[in-house]
């Protein structure tokens, strides 16, 4: 059933799925009227990763006052707002129970719908937050820290995964690089940052799974901490190159895979999203290499952020009209 869309159509979205918190308001599904986030990366920063039940406790500190500024840098009313879209999965259990409570506070409170979104999904969606016409059916590729997917999409909720990451997701895989080569946390940004200081120069693997549209980035990872354990290996290598050898294997993987795959398919567009999509050399890669276009949103709404969020729910209501109060979190959830 497929439901009218209200003109004008404000809709607050939140994110609370791993470590940031983020609330938003969008207008039609693309004109963002307010997007902050707060991150928490400085206090997980000390740990190397993420600790779920600090992230949830950070959560519960944060929302409030994120939500408050969302509003007032949209300069409406609660009131104003025409529904709640909240991510309900996939992501961690207890940082996602705060979100998810907290939206339907505000749906209860001002009597407005609630729209349960899929994390993976609101990533693809933020390309619909660029001026770019977006054309059916294009290909999605998903790159983020727990996921590495293509997805097929045919039409406003209407998706079919064709590829994912057997083991570890690229932006997992960065982060256990980052760690290897002691660079620090987050690995995305850390080992971008010392590979503009690098030639790619080592011979690493790839691991390109002929036959199918899936990927692999564990070998890779296990190839770079066989290296670091050689003997010589601080004279015969320097960390930015081998930063830069480690972040060009995982740029050719997920472009040339996915460049063969949309043409296979015969897909009118590419879209990258998700946090590994804001890397330079993956963005300019794919920009020169596919004959097919290639949409990617700005690196801050490649990140997770609720603008993506809201315009995710703003195509999802009109497909399926709004979630029952009592949604709960799915911490697993797939597309």
């Amino acid at each position: 059933m497929t439901y009218d869309i209200i003109l004008a159509m404000k809709i607050m979205g939140i994110e609370t799925s791993c470590d940031e918190t983020a609330a938003a308001v969008v207008e039609d599904g693309s004109n963002i009227l307010s997007n902050v986030v707060a991150s928490q990366v400085d206090i997980h920063a000390r740990y190397g990763g993420i600790v779920p039940e600090v992230a949830s406790r950070q959560h519960l500190i944060t929302i409030l006052p994120i939500v408050k500024h969302a509003i007032s840098l949209a300069k409406v009313s609660f009131t104003a707002l025409d529904a709640v879209a909240v991510t309900y999965g996939p992501g961690l259990a207890g940082s996602l129970l705060v979100g998810v409570n907290f939206a339907k506070a505000i749906a209860l409170s001002f009597d407005l719908p609630i729209i349960g979104i899929n994390h993976l999904e609101a990533h693809i969606y933020a390309n619909w937050l660029t001026q770019n016409q977006l054309k059916f059916p294009c290909l999605c590729l998903i790159a983020s820290g727990g996921h590495s997917d293509l997805i097929l999409m045919t039409g406003h909720n209407k998706f079919k995964k064709i590829g994912r990451t057997r083991d570890d997701a690229a932006g997992e895989a960065f982060d256990k690089a980052a760690r290897i080569l002691d660079l620090g946390y987050p690995g995305g940004p850390v080992i971008q940052a010392s590979a503009s200081n690098g030639i790619p120069s080592v011979r690493l693997p790839r691991a390109w799974l002929r036959g199918s549209d899936d990927f692999s980035f564990s070998g890779l990872k296990t190839a770079l901490l066989h290296l670091t354990q050689s003997p010589d290996y601080l004279k015969n290598y320097s960390i930015s190159d081998v930063a830069a050898s480690f972040q060009q294997a995982i740029v050719d993987v997920l472009t040339q895979k996915t460049i063969q795959a949309a043409i296979r398919l015969k897909v009118k567009q590419i879209l990258v999203s998700g946090g590994v999509a804001a890397n330079s050399a993956l963005r300019d890669q794919f920009v020169k290499e596919s004959p097919i276009p290639v949409i990617i949103p700005p690196p801050y709404l490649c990140t997770d952020n609720a603008a993506m969020i809201a315009a995710c729910g703003y195509y999802m209501f009109s497909q399926n009209g709004s979630s029952h109060y009592d949604i709960d979190v799915v911490p697993s959830l797939s597309i």
